[in-house]
């Protein structure tokens, strides 16, 4: 009986160390592939780097100058001789913003094959009124004309073009970069319905508007962003994110003086991601 007692001893223990002994190994097996997985990792993460930084050697396109022009406007006037009103006041800012190559030379590599706006997201949005981006023809630059068939929703792509004669009353770019990105920023419906009482001064339909509809500048301040994307003749991809805050003053005047111009000094750079 003791013997037999020993043997089941014996042979539990021997059960017991080799599910022990099983544990261990999957343990081991586990770690091991956990130190594998993040060895792989490590080293795609390296290789994307590298790749990266081989790609990006030298910078093709930049963004070095973006010139804004704003004012305002009203959707509809109506005029007595004791008061004006007005429906959709809207703030408007045109956005001329340059793409410029590296290089005095037009090569495969510098010029346009395709263009596009992406990812349009308003940061800081204003208190009053309803901000859109809008393509706009460089030939309404500094005009109020809005055209809601321009509105960018999401993905707004640019036909490029090597002809002298091309329209560029449409989306046009030329493919030497000739000719920059032109937008309207407009944030409409700002006030609606609204009448203004005090006709004494002359009423013009510009930026003084905002004044005369006692509009704050700070509640009609607005930054935004968007993705520029851009594939050259070589069929490279390459990408820059553009942030602009609308401007409304200036150290010498603001909106409320009709309009306001600024010329800004950018260096955005693109990088290539494929």
């Amino acid at each position: 009986m003791k013997n037999m007692k020993n043997e089941k001893n014996i042979k539990k223990a021997k059960i017991i160390l080799t599910i022990i002994t099983i544990i261990l190994i999957c343990i081991v097996i586990f770690l091991a592939f956990l130190v594998f997985q993040k060895y792989i990792l490590k080293k795609n993460f390296e290789n994307d780097i590298l790749s990266f930084a081989d790609k990006n050697q030298s910078t093709v396109f930049t963004v070095d100058a973006i010139t804004l022009f704003s004012s305002a406007d009203a959707g509809y006037k109506t005029n007595t001789a004791n008061n004006f009103t007005i429906q959709n006041l809207y703030q408007y800012t045109d956005i001329a913003l340059f793409i410029k190559n590296t290089s005095d030379e037009n090569t495969l590599e510098n010029t346009l094959k395709k263009v596009r706006i992406e990812n349009v997201q308003f940061t800081n949005v204003p208190k009053l009124g309803e901000p859109n981006l809008y393509f706009k023809s460089i030939n309404d630059f500094a005009k109020s004309d809005i055209s809601e068939e321009n509105k960018i929703t999401d993905s707004f792509e640019f036909t490029i073009s090597s002809s002298d004669e091309a329209d560029l009353s449409t989306p046009t770019l030329y493919n030497n970069l000739a000719n920059p990105l032109t937008f309207s920023y407009v944030n409409s419906n700002i006030k609606s319905d609204y009448t203004i009482t005090d006709v004494s001064s002359p009423i013009t339909y510009d930026g003084s508007l905002l004044q005369k509809c006692n509009i704050n500048l700070e509640d009609i301040a607005c930054t935004f962003s968007f993705d520029i994307y851009i594939t050259n003749n070589l069929d490279e991809d390459f990408k820059t994110t553009v942030s602009i805050d609308i401007p409304l003053s200036s150290e010498d005047k603001t909106i409320f003086d009709g309009n306001l111009t600024i010329k800004q000094d950018t260096n955005y750079t693109f990088y290539r991601y494929n």
